[in-house]
C-alpha cells in the first residue's frame, strides 16, 4: 500500500468518516441479524461465529474513536484496519459449512468488510480505495469454489466501484473546500482593501490636494511644492484604484497557469508626467519574468526622473503580439550625451547596463537604447514569452 498518492485530508471529509462509522456500526447489526436468524443453519461454529461479531463489535468502537481525529488516520491504524477485517473474513472458512456459499451465503462479516475500503478511499483518495477493495476482494474470492464464484464476483465489483467513487468524492470535497477557503481569504482581503482605501481617501489625499491647492495660490516656492503634491496624490489614487480593482498594483494575483497581467504591475507609475498605454486586455507573462520586466521599466522611469529633471515627460507604451511584448519608455529630456553611457559603466553606475539591459537579456530579452541630444531617449524592452527563471539583481541608475 506504499504506492498510494499522497494525502487528501482535509475538514470537507470530516462528515465522510462519521458516514464510515455509521456504516460500520450498522454492518455489525446487519451481520449480527443474518447469523441470528438468516443463516444460522448454514454455520458450523455458531458460537465461534458469535466471538468473531464480538470482535467486529469492538474493533467498530476502536476504530470510530482512533478516526475521529485528523492526525490519528495515520496508515498503520489503517494498515491494521485492514489486516484486521481480512483476518475476520477468511475466519468464515472454518465457521461456515463448506456447502454455504454455494447458497449464497455472505461471509460471517456481511458487509462490514467495506469499512477498510471506504477508510483508505476518503484518507488518500481513488486508487487507495481500488486497492484496498481488491486486497478485501482477494480474500473474499478465496472462500468460493465453482458455482458460487459468479455470486461473489457481483460483490467483489460493488467493492471496487464503492472504493474509487468514494475515493473520487472525497478529491471532490477538498477541492471544493480549497475553493471556498480561497473565496473567504480573497473576500476579507478585499474589505481590508476598501478600507484602507477609505481612510487613505478621507486623510491623506484630502491633505494632498489641499497642499496642492495652496501651493498654486501662494506661488513661488510653494507652487513648486504644490505641483509635487499634486504628483503624489495623482500616484496614490492609482495606487488605490489598483487595490480596490484587484491588485493592478504592485503585486496582482497569479493566474491557474502561474502568469500575471503585466498592466496591473506597471499601471501605478502613471502621473501627470507619466503615461502609460498598454492594451485593454491582459498581458500575461510568467510571473518571474513579469517581475523582472516591470523592474526594468521603473528602472528607466528612475533615471528620466533623476537626470532629465522634474518638468521631463514620459511615455510608456506597452504591446502585446503573439510570442512577444514589447515596452517603450520614451521621454522628452536633454537626451544622453554621446559617450555617457560607457563612462557611467566605467565608473560603477550601472542603471541602464545592469538594471535594464541585463534583466531583459536573462529573460533572453533584449533592450534598445536610442538617445538623441536635446530631443529626449527612447528605451526599447523586447520579451519572448517564455517560463524562464531569471537571476535577482539590484537596481540602478545611470
Amino acid at each position: 500500500m506504499s504506492t498510494v498518492p499522497r494525502p487528501v485530508q482535509r475538514g470537507s471529509s470530516e462528515p465522510l468518516w462519521r458516514a464510515i462509522a455509521v456504516f460500520r456500526f450498522a454492518s455489525v447489526g446487519y451481520a449480527a441479524l443474518r447469523l441470528a436468524v438468516i443463516d444460522r443453519a448454514e454455520y458450523s461454529r455458531p458460537d465461534w461465529a458469535w466471538a468473531v461479531i464480538a470482535v467486529m463489535t469492538v474493533w467498530t468502537v476502536g476504530t470510530t474513536i482512533g478516526y475521529a481525529r485528523p492526525d490519528r488516520r495515520t496508515r498503520l491504524l489503517l494498515s491494521a484496519d485492514l489486516v484486521v477485517t481480512a483476518g475476520l473474513l477468511l475466519s468464515t472458512a472454518v465457521l461456515q459449512y463448506p456447502q454455504a456459499p454455494r447458497h449464497g451465503v455472505t461471509p460471517v462479516t456481511a458487509t462490514w468488510l467495506a469499512g477498510p475500503v471506504l477508510a483508505w478511499a476518503v484518507r488518500y483518495g481513488r486508487r487507495a480505495g481500488a486497492i484496498a477493495a481488491l486486497v478485501m476482494s482477494g480474500c473474499d474470492l478465496a472462500l468460493v469454489r465453482d458455482a458460487a464464484f459468479s455470486v461473489a464476483l457481483n460483490g467483489v465489483v460493488l467493492l471496487l466501484l464503492a472504493g474509487v467513487i468514494v475515493g473520487h468524492l472525497a478529491r471532490l470535497a477538498a477541492e471544493v473546500e480549497s475553493e471556498r477557503q480561497h473565496v473567504i481569504e480573497v473576500e476579507a482581503a478585499s474589505r481590508e482593501r476598501e478600507r484602507l482605501a477609505r481612510d487613505i481617501h478621507d486623510s491623506v489625499l484630502q491633505v494632498l490636494a489641499l497642499v496642492q491647492r495652496r501651493g498654486a495660490e501662494a506661488g513661488g516656492a510653494a507652487a513648486e511644492l504644490g505641483r509635487l503634491a499634486g504628483q503624489q496624490e495623482a500616484a496614490l489614487r492609482t495606487l488605490v484604484r489598483g487595490g480596490m480593482e484587484g491588485g493592478a498594483a504592485g503585486a496582482p494575483e497569479p493566474s491557474a497557469s502561474g502568469e500575471v497581467d503585466l498592466r496591473a504591475m506597471i499601471l501605478s507609475a502613471h502621473t501627470d508626467r507619466v503615461t502609460v498605454s498598454a492594451p485593454a486586455q491582459a498581458v500575461l507573462l510568467k510571473q518571474a519574468a513579469a517581475d523582472e520586466l516591470a523592474s526594468a521599466i521603473r528602472a528607466a522611469l528612475d533615471n528620466v526622473r533623476q537626470h532629465c529633471g522634474e518638468r521631463t515627460r514620459a511615455w510608456v507604451l506597452v504591446e502585446d503580439e503573439p510570442g512577444l511584448v514589447t515596452v517603450t519608455i520614451r521621454d522628452d529630456g536633454p537626451g544622453i550625451p554621446d559617450g555617457r553611457l560607457a563612462e557611467a559603466a566605467a565608473a560603477g553606475r550601472l542603471g541602464i547596463s545592469h538594471s535594464i539591459c541585463g534583466r531583459l537579456r536573462d529573460l533572453g530579452g533584449s533592450a534598445t537604447v536610442r538617445s538623441v541630444p536635446e530631443e529626449g531617449t527612447e528605451v526599447e524592452l523586447r520579451l519572448p514569452r517564455r517560463a524562464d527563471i531569471p537571476v535577482a539583481r539590484s537596481s540602478g541608475t545611470a
